[in-house]
């Protein structure tokens, strides 16, 4: 069967670097809940974090009811009911229009909670400023939907709005972000500057806790930020939390030869189980248990020894890895292994934490991997199991 096994020292080791980064800046690290939100390793992330950013009510009432700390909330709407409920249990609640805004400002100004200061309002604003590679994580791309570019901003009328929100970056460095930040204050500079401007959020999308990242950059900034408007500062990321934390262990179910190519079915599915290889597309790290191999992916059982698969033809034996739906395109890649692959092999997805649970569906029933949990002393624990019954039951 088919594993999500994420490792809580891995996990342990990314928050202890995103807090350090915290109290050197001064700035709130929260933690993204639309990239990872497995509430069983809460424990270990919650002491290094200062709360969550949900997009929407279900993932701020995960945060409350799991997490704590900090609620900040932005979603690019909100229905009437979803906002009664946000206001209760949200710190900063950010809006994607004037429109919107404008429509519940008085209900979000006549709140209990905001009179007593414990609620705040924010806007997202888009920098019109794009240092991404793949359109669809852009939100400055032309026609964007996410965030009011400057001109709109103007002449508003911003009573109640006390923070200000961009979220540009996707899988980027320090020197991005100083970029994009330099654009913003040419637009929102000056807005950000006025007594009324209490806090901004500079999104997601910081790989801080990557080797080669530039966490003295960021704390420069940040520092730099709090100083120049007087501000409190939020960082969201969410893949920095988790990356590098977790695998995907699989199955294989078949192997034969088509047109030319041998082909490796596993128990596991990029469209179902891990969409961002179709997405962005994203090629994932894969291995092979094999005897004497002496490659480690990202979360490693004891006493297993692996071998990293390399490109088609690298190796001496290539397969394309295929999933069992009936999705023609549903292909992880081509991947070549030091010897054949025959069914019952366990096949390794690496890095495979983040932007895939919280991802996951029941396409083609296709049986849904546990989620386990590795611990410090090697111990693993099956934290959740989804069977024939859970299928059903999400389909009405």
């Amino acid at each position: 069967m088919a594993d999500f096994l994420i490792s809580l020292p891995a996990l342990e080791k990314n928050a202890r670097l995103l807090h350090e980064t915290g109290v050197r800046s001064g700035a709130k690290v929260l933690l993204a809940l639309k990239a990872f939100s497995t509430t069983s390793a809460f424990g270990t992330i919650r002491p290094w974090c200062d709360g969550c950013c949900a997009s929407g009510l279900y993932e701020a009432r995960l945060a409350a009811r799991h997490m704590g700390g900090h609620i900040a909330v932005f979603s690019p709407a909100y229905r009437e009911e979803e906002l009664q409920e946000l206001l209760h249990i949200a710190h900063h609640i950010d809006f994607n229009s004037l429109p919107q805004w404008r429509r519940y400002r008085e209900q979000c100004l006549a709140h209990p909670r905001y009179l007593s200061g414990e609620l705040q309002f924010g806007l997202r604003v888009n920098p019109c400023h794009s240092t991404g590679h793949t359109a669809l994580y852009d939100p400055c791309v032309p026609g964007s939907r996410l965030g009011i570019p400057p001109e709109q901003l103007a002449d508003a009328d911003l009573r109640g709005i006390s923070g200000l929100h961009f979220h540009t970056l996707c899988e980027q460095g320090a020197e991005e972000l100083i970029e994009t930040f330099r654009a913003f204050e040419q637009h929102f500079g000056k807005l950000l500057a006025t007594p009324e401007m209490r806090y901004i959020n500079l999104g997601g999308g910081h790989w801080i806790t990557k080797p080669y990242y530039n966490r003295g950059a960021l704390v420069s900034l940040l520092q730099e930020i709090r100083s120049t408007y007087n501000v409190e500062v939020f960082l969201e990321p969410g893949e920095a939390w988790a990356i590098h934390t977790g695998v995907l262990r699989a199955t294989v179910l078949d192997v034969f030869e088509s047109l030319g190519y041998k082909h490796a079915i596993l128990d596991v599915s990029a469209s179902a189980h891990m969409p961002d290889v179709l997405e962005m597309p994203y090629r994932p790290d894969v291995f092979a248990l094999h005897p004497g191999g002496a490659d480690t992916p990202a979360v490693a059982l004891p006493g297993e020894e692996y071998r990293k698969a390399g490109e088609a033809g690298e190796l001496t034996h290539t397969y394309r890895l295929g999933a069992p739906t009936c999705l023609a395109g549903d292909v992880i890649g081509d991947f070549s292994f030091p010897s054949p692959l025959s069914p019952g092999d366990t096949i390794i997805l690496d890095d495979m934490a983040h932007y895939t649970i919280v991802k996951t569906t029941h396409f083609n029933g296709v049986p849904h991997p546990s989620i386990s949990l590795l611990h410090a002393d090697g111990t693993r624990s099956t934290v959740c199991h989804l069977d024939y019954s859970d299928f059903e039951h999400r389909l009405g």
